[in-house]
């Protein structure tokens, strides 16, 4: 398993944030759960571009950091369910507005990351020797 090569920063609130939710789907994976979608089959459904790998190291870490509670039912085959802790309740209003922002400015985001995007392409196009095609 990944073993941490620096100690975390852990100077202010916007650090320790980056501590508990860094990660491409745990913001995601917060949401769904908190909108009904607790079996890991559902939320492999709602986040289909996440390898069920990733989502189950992301759901641990958010049980780590206390944020998900993980209960197994003694049943076969298995069945697992996710809930939010009244801790992360607490995170949900923020993610709200996070998306109400994303909403508000999607054509300038899309706009911008989609710029970044062409523009990192060109960047990793081969070069050729003056007068000489790449293509």
């Amino acid at each position: 398993m990944y073993e941490r090569k620096t100690p975390p920063n852990l100077n202010c609130g916007l650090d320790l944030i980056g501590e508990v939710l860094y990660g491409k789907w745990k913001i995601r994976l917060l949401w769904f759960i908190n909108v009904g979608h607790k079996r890991p089959s559902e939320l492999q459904r709602k986040i289909p571009d996440a390898s069920r790998r990733v989502l189950n190291i992301q759901l641990k870490e958010l049980e780590e950091h206390e944020l998900i509670t993980r209960k197994v039912y003694p049943v076969v085959p298995p069945k697992v369910e996710y809930s939010l802790t009244e801790f992360s309740k607490t995170v949900i209003p923020v993610i709200a507005a996070l998306g109400q922002w994303g909403n508000e400015n999607e054509g300038r985001l899309r706009r911008v990351i989609l710029k970044e995007a062409i523009s990192s392409d060109l960047d990793e196009r081969p070069t050729a020797p003056l007068g000489m095609s790449t293509r």
